[in-house]
């Protein structure tokens, strides 16, 4: 893949998943693909499946403002917080540059960033790790929920918040490959994948904090994948990092596409 192809692959993805993500959360969800713009809204308390994105390839500093502004309303009208995604590679030059200055004045803030990653990584060896044992999240609701929770403890969600946008679904029992790490039998990292468009996505990766630089996060990430590419064959996978994960990702394969930058409305 050459020029734009991967970062249009990486916001591609994000739109596939996500739209599964958010109507297993609540199946009247606002998902909609508008011009230049992808809403995958749950409009829970767990703000990452609430998601507005840029689409268009090449927009320039204009275009980009305009769709600033028709993302923030759109984000205005809901009743929970969420975040809009920026494929900076999408953008032309002048665009990113001025990507902040027009973000404030659309009524946003700079949240977070990230980097889009993928790799023809398939298949990986089963990984071990001395520490951990591996269970994958099936019909043990407690499962689902210990996941939620390491979420929520990871980027610094209450509890609560995680567990929304998680427990009682389906989809995360049976259409997702999710894992936990347990230590002494107790939940300390997981991670995901899920089948999209022809490659295997990796989702939902954290560790608890007391419990980090340990390669925990790495190790049940491997495990995802491989069950993952086990179960489907799929040789490509996808992934958006976050700043604190994204050095982890090289180790397995990955290779980084595109930066991310994350916006919520302002306070």
């Amino acid at each position: 893949m050459t020029d734009r192809a991967e970062p249009i692959e990486s916001m591609e993805q994000l739109a596939v998943v996500w739209r599964a993500m958010v109507l297993d959360r609540d199946d009247n969800a606002d998902v909609r693909d508008l011009p230049g713009l992808a809403v995958r809204w749950a409009d829970c308390r767990f703000a990452f499946w609430n998601c507005v994105t840029l689409t268009e390839v090449g927009a320039d500093a204009k275009v980009t403002r305009r769709r600033l502004h028709e993302a923030a309303d759109i984000m205005r009208s809901k009743t929970h917080a969420g975040f809009l995604w920026v494929f900076e590679e999408l953008l032309d030059e002048a665009a990113r540059v001025a990507l902040e200055p027009a973000a404030e004045r659309a009524g946003l803030q700079y949240a977070f960033a990230g980097t889009g990653m993928a790799g023809d990584l398939l298949p990986i060896g089963e990984p071990a790790h001395r520490d951990l044992t591996f269970v994958r999240v099936r019909t043990d609701e407690q499962h689902l929920r210990a996941y939620a929770d390491l979420n929520s403890r990871a980027y610094g969600f209450p509890p609560e918040d995680g567990r929304d946008g998680l427990v009682g679904s389906a989809l995360w029992k049976d259409g997702v490959y999710a894992y936990l790490g347990l230590r002494d039998g107790e939940p300390v990292t997981c991670a995901a994948t899920v089948e999209a468009d022809g490659r295997l996505f990796v989702v939902l990766v954290a560790t608890d904090p007391e419990w980090e630089r340990r390669g925990y996060g790495e190790a049940v990430t491997r495990k995802a994948l491989f069950e993952g590419g086990r179960a489907t064959g799929l040789r490509r996978a996808t992934l958006h990092a976050t700043a604190a994960g994204a050095p982890v990702y090289p180790r397995i394969g990955f290779k980084p596409n595109s930066p991310v930058r994350f916006f919520a409305l302002q306070d």
